[in-house]
C-alpha cells in the first residue's frame, strides 16, 4: 500500500478490460490516476465511478492527439511517476493470414500498439525523469502478450507490433539505466476481456484470467521496480540512525 498511495499514474485504454481494472484498483489504493480512452461517454462514466480519477478523451494511435493527452496528464496530476501503456488494437477486425492482411490494418496495429506508446512515453519522459530525480522513482510499463514471442497464425499484425514493443521496452530500459527510470514489458496472460472475446469468440471464459487478477500482477511489478524507500514507505522518522539503517 505504501508504494502506491500518492503515486501519479497514467493509464491508456482505461475504460475496458485490464485498463479499467487498473483504474479501479489504483484509485482504491490511493493513487492519483489519469486515464485515456477514445469514447467520451465511457471516459465520463468511469471518471464518475472512480472519484478522484481524471478521464481524458483521446486516441493514442493519432500523432495529433499525443501532445494534448500528455499536457492533460501532467496538468491533472502535477507530474508523473508511472505510465502504463495498455491500449491495444488487434489489427484486422477478424484475424487474418499475413498474406490477406491489408497494409492499412498492419499500420493501425503498429500505430496503437507500438508507435502510440513510443510517442506518449517520449512526450512525458521529462516528467518521469524529474520524478526519478526527486527520489519518487519512475516506471513505464508496456502491456505485452505471449503473441510477442509465439508466432500464432492469423495474429501477424498484432504479434509483430507487440514483439516490437517488447524489444523497444528492453532497449529503452537499458538506455535509461542509472537514471532512475525503469521501462518494463509485462504479459498479463489470456484475460476475459472484450479484446480477447473479439479475437477468440468461442473461448471458454472460465479458463481465462480475470482482469482484476492481472491488474494486481501489474501493480506488483510496478511496486517492485520503485526505489526501496518508496516501495517500503519512509518509516525512518523518529528512529535512530542505526534503526533506520537496519
Amino acid at each position: 500500500m505504501n508504494s502506491i498511495t500518492g503515486l501519479r499514474v497514467a493509464i491508456t485504454g482505461g475504460t475496458s478490460g485490464l485498463g479499467l481494472a487498473l483504474v479501479r484498483e489504483l484509485c482504491a489504493r490511493g493513487a492519483r490516476v489519469a486515464f485515456v480512452a477514445r469514447g467520451r461517454e465511457r471516459v465520463e462514466r468511469v471518471a464518475a465511478e472512480c472519484p478522484g480519477s481524471h478521464g481524458i478523451t483521446g486516441d493514442v494511435s493519432l500523432k495529433v492527439d499525443t501532445y494534448p493527452i500528455a499536457v492533460q496528464i501532467l496538468g491533472e496530476l502535477g507530474g508523473l511517476d508511472v505510465l502504463i501503456n495498455n491500449a491495444s488494437d488487434l489489427g484486422p477486425a477478424s484475424l487474418r493470414l499475413l498474406g490477406d492482411t491489408d497494409c492499412e490494418d498492419l499500420e493501425r496495429a503498429l500505430a496503437t500498439n507500438l508507435v502510440g506508446p513510443f510517442r506518449l512515453t517520449k512526450a512525458v519522459l521529462g516528467a518521469l525523469s524529474a520524478s526519478a530525480r526527486d527520489g519518487r522513482g519512475a516506471v513505464v510499463l508496456n502491456v505485452s502478450s505471449d503473441a510477442a514471442i509465439t508466432p500464432y497464425p492469423t495474429w501477424g499484425a498484432y504479434s509483430a507490433s507487440k514483439a516490437a514493443l517488447k524489444h523497444l521496452s528492453a532497449i529503452w530500459d537499458a538506455e535509461l539505466d542509472g537514471q532512475g527510470v525503469r521501462v518494463l514489458s509485462l504479459d498479463p496472460g489470456d484475460m476475459d476481456t472484450p479484446l480477447h472475446a473479439l479475437a477468440v469468440p468461442d473461448a471458454d471464459r472460465s479458463t481465462l484470467k480475470r482482469p482484476e487478477a492481472a491488474a494486481l500482477e501489474v501493480i506488483n511489478a510496478i511496486a517492485a521496480a520503485l526505489p526501496a524507500r518508496e516501495r517500503d514507505g519512509d518509516n525512518s522518522e523518529g528512529l535512530t540512525e542505526q534503526e533506520a539503517a537496519s
